[in-house]
């Protein structure tokens, strides 16, 4: 839909002042009923763009929030409260905004998708309704049925194997001295592009989950293996997100890892603070467990930190701020891993800024993955060598310490590898094989760049059903190894299964 564009701008903060945070005041204009903001006064990767961060009550440009208090907004029962999750509830929220068949793309985008419709207030602010079909921060939690394409026939549900590494149900111990704890599987909002759409949601029209409630006997099991295998050191506490668990639940998990005396680093998964950061301004009680956990290990000599999951400049506004500055005047590091996305992030100017607009909030861009191979988005995933080329042009843009490594999560439980690892790249046939000797040193790990990318002579082999399985052959040959190392028989129905918990 056209829309005139309006004569102001928004409010954007760019200095080094009192930081950002509640009784902000505001210039805007409620009678506006248009979405008027420009993504920045200055483009994209140009200097000092990185420190222009939205201000203002800009949730008041859409029709359902206009008379929405600032004190409201932050509210983090108002945010879980107002999340869209049905489109007769975005059609509500935005009033004219859009035409009807829009809605109508997004029903059925979402009757193909693996994961369900919800997105917080925060995030239906800001992204730009006046060209959804190319926002950036639309493309991430809201399917469109004009944009899907058929899946790559090597994708799965659970592409990177984590039910296979599951020696108890939700606790991923792939790594020899790590272990991915699962508390719970929902979120505050659904990212399109979720690795773990196997579990974490409600079920959809297409896929039946795996569910991981937040339940105590089940944690327990995943404690007592932790307890029983010394050489684990590392736990990563995920989901799901750990913003749904209550404070006193995340109380007791961080209590109970930092009495096992060889655990010594954990690290709380979050992305409330991309689509929800309001939860660190007003949910005092569940800050204060988090900060809790992170003092008392401080005292014990361990590191307890935050993973959050920005993947946009825009998704990062004075809110924003205002949240890691005072999880970082409580004495808590914030690290940043996101994935790269096409037509939302694959765009070397967008992620240097994205890297130094973390960098400039406290937080330490630590990764930028490949997409992984999991069914439904294949319109976000992009190809090896658009990676490569982005990594050379955003390292030397910053510090290295503040410059993310880009990497693979090996499909079939590989973990993850650097982009530059592998030991053989077809670029015709998009696969790249990969070893991880700390994880099995006699399997290979195969990733596939999605075929509408690919040149014609790939997309022909592909197009063969006969041809898949001598495509990976010659892949695996090139490298130098024997197609029996792979470590499962690619194509064919996924790995058991572990019991509902």
């Amino acid at each position: 839909m056209d829309v005139e564009p309006s004569e102001s701008s928004p409010v954007i903060a760019e200095d080094d002042a009192e930081p950002p945070g509640l009784g902000r005041t505001s210039t805007h204009d409620s009678s506006r009923s248009s979405d008027t903001r420009s993504e920045s006064p200055s483009p994209l990767g140009t200097i000092g763009a990185h420190r222009q961060l939205l201000e203002g009550d800009f949730w008041r440009v859409i029709p359902a929030y206009r008379d929405v208090s600032e004190a409201t907004f932050l509210d983090h029962h108002w945010q879980s409260q107002h999340a869209v999750t049905r489109v007769d509830k975005l059609a509500a929220a935005l009033g004219d905004l859009l035409p009807l068949a829009f809605f109508r793309d997004v029903e059925a985008g979402l009757e193909r998708a693996p994961m369900s419709l919800r997105i917080s207030p925060y995030i239906m602010a800001l992204i730009d309704w006046r060209d959804p079909y190319s926002d950036p921060l639309r493309k991430q939690f809201m399917p469109l049925s004009s944009e899907q394409l058929a899946d790559h026939p090597m994708v799965g549900l659970d592409s990177l194997h984590e039910q296979h590494d599951s020696p108890v149900p939700g606790l991923v111990h792939r790594y020899p001295d790590k272990a991915l704890f699962l508390a719970l599987d929902l979120c505050p909002v659904y990212c399109r592009f979720c690795t773990r759409s196997y579990s974490v949601g409600v079920d959809t029209d297409g896929v039946s989950k795996m569910h991981l409630r937040a339940k105590p006997e089940r944690w327990e099991m995943a404690f007592e293996h932790i307890r029983n295998h010394e050489q684990i050191e590392d736990i990563v506490i995920s989901g799901g997100d750990v913003h749904n668990l209550r404070a006193d639940q995340i109380a007791d998990i961080g209590h109970t890892l930092l009495d096992i005396p060889h655990v010594r680093r954990m690290r709380f998964a979050t992305k409330a603070l991309a689509v929800q950061p309001t939860k660190f301004l007003t949910d005092d009680e569940w800050v204060n467990a988090i900060t809790g956990v992170a003092q008392r290990g401080r005292k014990l000599g361990k590191e307890v930190v935050i993973h959050t999951h920005i993947s946009h400049p825009r998704e990062i506004t004075w809110i924003t701020q205002a949240a890691t500055r005072r999880l970082y005047g409580e004495g808590v590091n914030i690290r940043n891993q996101c994935v790269l996305l096409r037509g939302v992030n694959d765009d070397p100017n967008v992620l240097k800024t994205l890297v130094k607009r973390l960098s400039y909030i406290n937080v330490q861009p630590y990764y930028v993955y490949q997409h992984d191979l999991v069914p439904g988005v294949e319109d976000l995933r992009t190809t090896v060598g658009t990676t490569l080329a982005i990594e050379k042009q955003v390292r030397g843009a910053t510090a290295g310490f503040n410059t993310p490594t880009f990497v693979v999560d090996a499909p079939g439980g590989g973990g993850k590898r650097d982009v530059h690892s592998f030991e053989h790249y077809d670029r015709t046939t998009g696969v790249s094989v990969y070893r991880s000797p700390n994880v099995d040193e006699n399997a290979v790990y195969l990733y596939f760049d999605p075929i509408g990318l690919l040149p014609e002579e790939g997309r022909r082999q592909w197009a063969d059903p006969n041809q898949r399985a001598t495509i990976i052959s010659n892949a695996v040959i090139a490298a130098g190894h024997d197609p029996e190392m792979l470590p499962a028989a690619w194509g064919l129905p996924q790995r058991r299964r572990l019991p509902v918990m």
